[in-house]
């Protein structure tokens, strides 16, 4: 039997380096629509929205390589979603950073956000 073939993933969590775990969860849960999930201590949480969490610890990002990122819209996350143009208007409407507005693809329309340690989230709606 090769395990490769039977293994399954149950669930998968992205962890991101953050300056300000307070800063964080207030921007995932209150801007966002993420809720937490758990925290520990003042170093370590997990948020989760429909199923899909992301985990976010105390540290040091690199404030260069997120400038770089910015620069060259390297995405850390995508998500894909459903009725991205009312989204998009809500993130407009509560001052998130935009770092690509709303545009039109050959794969969907899709726009980013930067979060308080300038992670690019996309959010894109698949052509079907």
């Amino acid at each position: 039997m090769d395990i490769n073939t039977h293994l399954r993933i149950k669930k998968m969590s992205p962890q991101l380096l953050v300056a300000d775990i307070g800063a964080s969860i207030e921007f995932y849960t209150q801007k966002i629509g993420f809720e937490l999930d758990f925290r520990y201590e003042d170093f370590y949480a997990g948020i989760i929205k429909d199923g899909y969490s992301i985990h976010l610890k105390l540290g040091s990002p690199s404030l260069e390589e997120r400038q770089h990122k910015l620069e060259h819209d390297d995405l850390d996350i995508v998500f894909s979603i459903e009725d991205v143009e009312t989204l998009y208007n809500d993130f407009v409407n509560k001052g998130i950073q935009i770092t690509q507005p709303l545009c039109e693809r050959p794969y969907g329309k899709e726009f980013y956000i930067a979060d308080p340690d300038g992670y690019i989230l996309a959010f894109l709606e698949e052509t079907t």
